[in-house]
């Protein structure tokens, strides 16, 4: 890479020489983002996508002042211990270490919000590698492509999608700037960067340094401290990320047996079954409307475990044979860092007719597909404490059923939006809205905690109507079935196991995913659909208008 003027021996390379490498060799973006995504018109098409970088510090638009300088200064301090770790002489670790904080706030600046960029009708334009290179003329697009996205073949005629092209103009007229002017200090900021981005995998003194300044940074912008992650956890994480292909088949032969799977899709049988109910009642839809809906959810793929593909009895037994791990660690990650992307593009190149996987089969995260009509339950959640075949039908239905419930709801987000629903009754559609963004509003926060409700609102939505919907799937089932299962050491009825289990999946530490979800905080999340359910507050005796149990509530599904 050239070094760097910090430690004295730096060799004046050619920027996009370095940027390429930085790209392809060490999976560290600078100046923007650009990955493999779908295609917009053709969900099942693989497409370069540029984006906006991701910073390192947790800046935001509407941040105040005082605050913003206070993130910079400590990010100054963090940047200055690194280059001092990396043998620099601290006056010019000083002299660098500034400049490319400047550089980092003039990027930020040039950032335009998704809220603006849509409200402007440009989330994304579709623009060639050539017409690009006419923009953002400081960066050789098409050879720093090539080398990242090898084996695919590029051509300036390359179609690409482009998040922000105004972003990509101002990015390109600053690095031009700096490379007539500091283009020592633009490797620098380059170099440091990469070093934040390879901290985790170097050693015990760059990971406390980092330790240190996430903690600042979450104390400057009131969260709550973030609990300390054992080593063997990140050990996990790193082993199941380059390893999956292998992993995935040996983790569903392990964990989501034949048993598994059918106790699984009968849950899913009976909280699709309460929807279909559902739907049939709701005030705020007509009957042409409720028709729509319930033929949505009877078209409706559901995939379960692990994707058909990652279960390929050749993927179990690939050798892995780029990868090299040795004495270095950070050698053997960086090793680990290229083939993974090799093998992204390779899969992406690959015939892919079904639905493409976005979770791995151990994650604990489900999902909807909009473009693909399909929904997602990776093996991992149908775990305990979230399911399991021996446990008494109300922990399933209470956990894992309202997270079903709660998916099956994303099918229908599109009705909740301004103007989604125009066969709707719009005024009492509107009126639960406002009744549900109240009800949320009512509940304190704890300190260093706060959540914008314009964000959360379909998922606070989608919570409140899970649990319900899942409370009616188990009813029915209670209904048709004696001899209910319980807990011998807890004196519950099936009712409260029900609702205990569903809180118990909804509590849990803060996490640093925190800042870019789209859920409301955990005791929320808890909170928000137990109060919002009448059945909640008559098995646990909550004395009416008490917090969990209001004197009036709202239904949306």
């Amino acid at each position: 890479l050239g070094g760097w003027r910090i430690s004295g021996k730096w060799t004046s390379l050619n920027f996009n020489r370095t940027l390429r490498l930085l790209m392809s060799q060490y999976g560290h973006f600078p100046f923007f983002r650009a990955y493999l995504g779908p295609h917009p018109a053709s969900p099942h098409t693989p497409v370069i996508q540029i984006d906006q970088p991701e910073f390192d510090v947790p800046l935001k638009q509407d941040q105040e002042q005082k605050i913003y300088a206070q993130i910079f200064r400590e990010y100054l301090t963090y940047l200055n211990q690194l280059g001092t770790l990396l043998g620099g002489d601290p006056s010019k670790v000083q002299e660098h270490s500034s400049l490319s904080i400047s550089i980092t706030s003039r990027l930020f600046q040039f950032l335009r919000p998704l809220e603006q960029r849509r409200a402007q009708g440009k989330l994304f334009q579709m623009v060639t590698i050539d017409q690009l290179k006419e923009m953002a003329p400081a960066i050789d697009w098409l050879s720093c492509l090539q080398a990242t996205f090898t084996p695919m073949s590029l051509s300036p005629s390359q179609s690409l999608v482009v998040h922000d092209v105004e972003y990509l103009k101002n990015m390109s007229q600053l690095v031009e700037e700096m490379l007539l002017k500091q283009r020592d200090f633009l490797q620098s900021h380059m170099i440091l960067g990469l070093v934040v981005t390879l901290s985790p995998a170097l050693d015990s003194q760059f990971q406390e340094a980092r330790r240190k300044l996430s903690q600042k940074l979450r104390e400057l912008t009131e969260q709550p401290p973030m609990p300390a992650r054992p080593r063997w956890m990140k050990c996990v994480e790193e082993t199941g990320t380059f390893f999956e292909p292998t992993l995935a088949a040996l983790f569903v032969r392990e964990a989501f047996g034949p048993s598994t799977r059918s106790a699984a899709m009968k849950l899913f049988t009976a909280i699709r079954d309460a929807l279909i109910t559902r739907l049939r009642n709701l005030p705020w839809m007509n009957e042409e409307t409720q028709n729509m809906a319930q033929d949505k959810v009877a078209q409706l793929q559901v995939e379960m475990g692990a994707s058909e593909w990652a279960l390929k009895p050749e993927l179990a037994r690939q050798e892995y044979n780029d990868i090299q791990l040795g004495s270095s660690f950070l050698q053997s990650v960086l090793s680990c860092v290229r083939s993974l992307r090799a093998r992204i593009v390779q899969s992406f190149l690959q015939p892919h007719p079904q639905h493409r996987w976005k979770v791995s089969p151990w994650d604990v995260n489900a999902y909807y597909s909009v473009s693909d009509h399909v929904v997602v339950f990776p093996a991992g959640l149908l775990q305990p404490p979230f399911f399991h075949p021996g446990y008494p039908r109300a922990v399933n239905f209470g956990a894992a059923g309202s997270i079903m419930a709660h998916e099956l709801l994303h099918i229908f987000y599109q009705l909740l939006l301004p103007g989604g629903c125009l066969a709707c009754d719009n005024h009492a559609l509107q009126e639960a809205h406002l009744c549900l963004k109240r009800h949320y509003a009512a509940f304190p926060l704890p300190s260093r905690t706060s959540f914008n409700d314009s964000l959360t609102f379909l998922e606070n939505a989608a919570d409140v109507g899970g649990l319900a919907i899942a409370l009616q799937a188990y009813s029915k089932r209670l209904l048709r079935h004696h001899g209910e299962t319980v807990l011998p050491s807890l004196d519950l009825s099936p009712q409260q196991i029900f609702f205990r289990s569903y809180a118990q999946v909804m509590c849990r530490k803060p996490s640093p995913q925190d800042s870019h979800d789209t859920h409301s905080p955990p005791h929320l999340r808890a909170h928000g659909p137990l109060s919002s359910t009448p059945a909640f507050a008559r098995y646990f005796r909550c004395a009416r208008g008490a917090l969990l149990n209001p004197s009036s509530r709202c239904q949306l599904w």
